[in-house]
């Protein structure tokens, strides 16, 4: 009931052009495919698998990370380290209707972020499951939500993110509605 409504809200909220805005993700979505596969970033998603750290481990680092929202070295790491640079490089060029940005890896770990995310491991959620899609990648546009950790109306968009034709890891957007 509680989603419906905000559901609501939000369609309310946007501007009366509502295709008009779906015409421009559409638009976005070759430069979105741009940074996922941005050699950079492929590099970060293999250096990030080839370590093979196991699922429990990440599980781990994921209770840590939601257990506290204070800015923890992890968290700083996953927003200050090569991947997010890239990253950050790429909404800067943008601009401000790309409000988060994220890659994660072949289990759904945070690879690296613009913005301090939720938790750490994504690899339950649809964004990564759609678009890394067991190894065969896929894309997924979601509906339009409030998104706590960039604080905006935004639609997520995710991508896998490939080393050649192999799926490696996987790439989501946060578009800002207000910013688009």
């Amino acid at each position: 009931m509680t989603w419906t409504l905000l559901s609501w809200v939000l369609l309310a909220a946007l501007p009366p052009d509502g295709a008009a805005q779906l015409a421009k993700v559409d638009a976005l979505m070759p430069e979105l495919r741009r940074i996922a596969s941005d050699p950079a970033v492929v590099r970060e998603v293999k250096r990030q698998n080839a370590q093979r750290v196991p699922l429990d481990t990440v599980q781990k680092l994921d209770a840590e990370w939601t257990a506290t929202p204070a800015l923890t070295p992890l968290k700083r790491r996953m927003m200050g380290n090569a991947c997010a640079r890239v990253l950050y490089r790429h909404r800067d060029r943008l601009g401000r209707m790309l409000a988060e940005v994220l890659i994660m890896d072949n289990q759904g770990a945070l690879v690296g972020a613009t913005r301090r995310t939720s938790d750490y491991w994504q690899g339950d959620e649809a964004k990564w499951l759609k678009s890394f899609n067991g190894g065969r990648g896929g894309e997924l546009r979601e509906k339009p939500f409030f998104d706590d950790s960039s604080q905006s109306y935004v639609l997520q968009v995710s991508l896998p993110v490939k080393d050649g034709a192999r799926t490696i890891g996987a790439l989501t957007v946060s578009l800002s509605l207000l910013e688009l």
